[in-house]
């Protein structure tokens, strides 16, 4: 089954020419998990009307942990 991670962090300022996410993440504000899309979007929408998402200074992330088996798709 695919769980879901709704993660609220702070926007760094970009070094270099490009960010690394796996190098080094930006700093995590809030974790949320989900048990599906449409809960993990229904979280995230509310992340996205705080003040600071909608300032720039925080983002907000969807991202999918596991995987459905049995779904019809090859493991």
């Amino acid at each position: 089954m695919t769980r879901f991670l709704v993660v609220l962090t702070d926007v760094r300022p970009v070094e270099g020419e490009f960010r690394d996410e796996r190098s080094c993440p930006e700093r995590r504000r809030q974790v949320v998990g989900a048990s599906s899309r449409e809960a993990a979007d229904r979280i995230a929408g509310a992340f996205m009307a705080l003040g600071m998402v909608r300032a720039g200074r925080q983002r907000v992330k969807v991202i999918a942990v596991g995987r459905r088996h049995g779904a019809g798709t090859p493991d």
